[in-house]
């Protein structure tokens, strides 16, 4: 089964998820804009190079159309142990984040949320399969919710910076 159950959804755009503090928040809100959305977690050892870049592409690109959707998650090592508030004060404190961090989420598995089950469906196969491999895996999604190109978590977000930059239109 996996990514090959059916995913009706065409946009992300059609999913609501829960903010950290488990309050529903409907994705239709960004409609128009230009996504990044990131499995996060606090003891990766990529945390400091993604959080730091992402606080970057944040500041540069927020007022020209871009997202970042920061999802903590606790399923690789158990790196996010936290909770979903615990989360969003360590992205908002020591990396200065101020995009939107949700409530924890599993990407993989029976009960992935439904929108990691649709981004992985839109950008599987390849070099990356149906899974998440580990934290900070990256999403690229167009104006309209389709997901554009899929990053490994070795990708340094500023690496992408062109990428997110055709998306705006820039």
């Amino acid at each position: 089964m996996g990514s090959s159950q059916s995913i009706p959804q065409r946009s992300i755009h059609e999913f609501s998820v829960k903010d950290s503090r488990g309050k529903d928040a409907d994705l239709s809100v960004y409609r128009g804009k230009v996504l990044l959305v990131v499995n996060v977690a606090s003891k990766c050892g990529f945390t400091e190079v993604n959080y730091t870049q992402l606080t970057e592409l944040y500041s540069k690109y927020k007022d020209k159309g871009l997202e970042i959707l920061a999802f903590p998650c606790n399923q690789f090592l158990y790196q996010e142990p936290g909770t979903s508030l615990e989360a969003e004060t360590f992205a908002c404190t020591r990396y200065k984040a101020e995009y939107p961090v949700f409530q924890k989420v599993r990407v993989n598995g029976p009960d992935a949320a439904p929108v990691y089950k649709f981004l992985k469906a839109s950008k599987s196969g390849g070099a990356f399969g149906s899974r998440i491999k580990w934290n900070f895996t990256k999403f690229l999604v167009d104006k309209e919710g389709r997901v554009i190109k899929r990053y490994a978590t070795t990708t340094a977000p500023l690496s992408i910076e062109k990428d997110i930059q055709k998306a705006l239109g820039l």
